[in-house]
């Protein structure tokens, strides 16, 4: 191990900066702990439906703020894709050829997802179970795919965005500015004006664009360090605060089962400005990040999670499905954490109880299906040489 964790740290790029790669484990760590925290399954006469701890605890939401980190994989993914499409033009690739590689490479691991749970699908109905039970546990697997769709179009439209270039006047602020006035737009129609409610899904593309245009402009080398994080952080963390307070928005950053109005489907302008929030402390955090990856250990672990990222991201809710029915199956009864109402902190206590069987389901999902994420371009089962392996996560 040793030996392995030596050839990862001398194989990775001199600058290849670590902490954009540390920001993207944590943005994925935080949505597989989100998902394991706050999806509760309840076993009901025969039948299973899916809530919330959120729904009977509204004073949990702001647990929900640390565990809601898209806005972080968007941020780190615009400044990746600006910086992979800059090498691609170095080398006279072009734009349509790059964006299909990319394409491909971010929905190679979706096929066997697909496969599985429609093999899954079928089964379950033939045996007889509850098609209510079936759907719900199907829309756990698929639903968190939705921002693979957004982010394959913000990717399509990264030459777009790294080619404008700012203003001199205001070189920081001009890139997502047009994104989140137009998220504010569609808030005000709808929640001001009376407006239909299907507006909400423009900000589903404008929404998520705000922190991809913040993410190519670190690329470029418009957001000043530190200074610029802490003016997102803090910014950011006020708008939102005053918009729960004083607006009525949702003060929960993920969905919770029943409610009128969701933070993030489709997004609002809370979500927006938690997610300026976020990208705000990504930066202010870069610095640190840096500084502790500089030790082969803390980067090889780093290094293996990007590697691995969306098999861990499609497969974590497989995971707890898994570990949820083979509970109930074995015990006979609904167990605490598992399959009960989650009504009080007994429910939550129980539930962190049970993330360490949902981590080792999900180990045994990687083993199986972490393959479809690398390329097939050597001899099956032989393993990718460090140096690449390195290069592949980005």
């Amino acid at each position: 191990m040793g030996d392995l964790v030596r050839r990862v740290d001398e194989a990775t790029p001199a600058g290849r900066d670590r902490a954009v790669d540390a920001l993207r484990a944590l943005a994925i760590l935080g949505v597989v702990l989100g998902h394991w925290l706050v999806t509760a399954p309840v076993a009901d006469s025969g039948a299973l439906r899916v809530t919330s701890p959120l729904k009977y605890m509204p004073w949990l939401a702001p647990a929900s703020w640390l565990m809601q980190t898209m806005a972080v994989f968007f941020f780190v993914g615009g400044r990746v894709a600006v910086e992979s499409h800059g090498r691609a033009r170095e080398r006279g690739t072009g734009h349509l050829r790059w964006a299909a590689a990319r394409t491909a490479r971010l929905f190679r691991p979706v096929v066997p997802v697909l496969g599985v749970w429609s093999a899954v699908a079928v089964a379950t109905l033939a045996a007889g179970a509850d098609p209510g039970t079936a759907y719900a546990l199907v829309k756990l697997v698929w639903s968190p795919m939705w921002f693979l769709v957004v982010f394959a179009a913000l990717t399509a439209a990264t030459p777009l965005i790294a080619r404008s270039r700012p203003v001199q006047l205001h070189p920081v602020w001009l890139h997502p500015v047009w994104p989140l006035a137009a998220v504010a737009a569609v808030d005000l129609v709808r929640f001001g004006l009376g407006g239909p409610s299907w507006l909400g899904w423009i900000n589903v593309g404008t929404g998520w664009l705000v922190p991809y245009c913040l993410g190519a402009l670190w690329a470029r080398g418009r957001l000043g360090g530190r200074m610029t994080g802490w003016a997102l952080l803090l910014g950011g963390a006020a708008a939102t605060g005053g918009l729960v307070l004083w607006a009525g928005y949702p003060a929960s950053m993920v969905g919770v089962p029943g409610a009128p109005v969701s933070n993030q489907a489709p997004p609002t302008l809370a979500a927006v400005t938690f997610g300026l929030a976020q990208c705000g402390a990504a930066l202010v955090l870069s610095g640190p990040l840096r500084r502790v990856l500089r030790r082969p250990a803390a980067w090889a672990l780093v290094a293996a999670a990007n590697l691995s990222a969306m098999t861990i991201f499609l497969w974590h809710q497989t995971a707890m499905i898994a570990v949820t029915a083979a509970a109930l199956r074995l015990a006979g009864r609904a167990l605490p954490g598992l399959h009960t109402v989650p009504g009080d902190p007994g429910w939550v206590a129980a539930r962190v109880a049970w993330l360490p069987a949902f981590a080792a389901a999900l180990a045994v999902c990687w083993a199986a299906f972490h393959g479809s994420e690398r390329r097939r371009e050597r001899p099956p089962g032989q393993a990718p040489a460090p140096s690449k392996a390195v290069r592949e996560s980005r």
